[in-house]
């Protein structure tokens, strides 16, 4: 029989981006270091579970049937970038390059994974394709075969001949990255998604 305190790490250590140092960090943080902040976070941590869902329409995070970017009649409707996953588009909307809408597949298409085109978000995708509204969509999937195949799936079966502009972002070295620690995938994304210098 485990502790309650073994129990907690073995929870800390299942969420992303914690190992058994994090885990034990944050532990003793909550239980010894500042334990008056366990019933916030508990609270905190129990209401989003109960008020945050899929946004009906995009697949973004909502305290109701819609999130806020698709409730934004700022935004452009008619433009979609094409994310895998949520914090996909939390890093695109920090950085304030994008003016249109999105939508999450929560995932991209992966048969080693069981992940075909009926477990992501892409009814969704088609429906909103379908009401003629949408004028370019912009793929910000990875650069790995499944992101590739999911970019071909899009064009190929949701796009067809629809006069819709079809992107893909540009992969390559980072902002202050060298070409001498690049890797070949990289390097070759780089290179063809050269442009003309100005």
């Amino acid at each position: 029989m485990t502790s309650a305190y073994d129990s907690l790490l073995q929870q800390l250590k299942r969420l992303p981006g914690l190992g058994y140092r994090s885990a034990e960090r944050v532990a003793m943080h909550l239980l010894v270091e500042n334990p008056d902040s366990m019933p916030e976070l508990l609270d905190a941590m129990k209401r989003a579970r109960e008020v945050i869902c899929r946004c009906q329409t995009c697949g973004n995070m909502a305290e109701g049937e819609i999130c806020v970017i698709c409730e934004d009649g700022n935004r452009d409707a008619s433009a979609i970038c094409v994310v895998e996953h949520v914090p996909d588009l939390i890093a695109i909307e920090r950085s304030s390059a994008w003016k249109g809408r999105y939508h999450v597949l929560h995932g991209k298409l992966s048969p080693i994974h069981g992940l075909g085109p009926e477990q992501l978000n892409i009814k969704n995708l088609q429906a909103r394709i379908q009401t003629g509204e949408v004028v370019e969509l912009v793929l910000a999937l990875s650069n790995d075969i499944e992101g590739q195949a999911t970019c071909h799936f899009i064009q190929e079966e949701l796009v067809e001949n629809r006069s819709i502009k079809v992107s893909r972002i540009g992969f390559g070295l980072p902002s202050g990255g060298g070409v001498t620690y690049a890797d070949s995938v990289t390097l070759r994304s780089a290179l063809e998604g050269r442009r003309t210098y100005e």
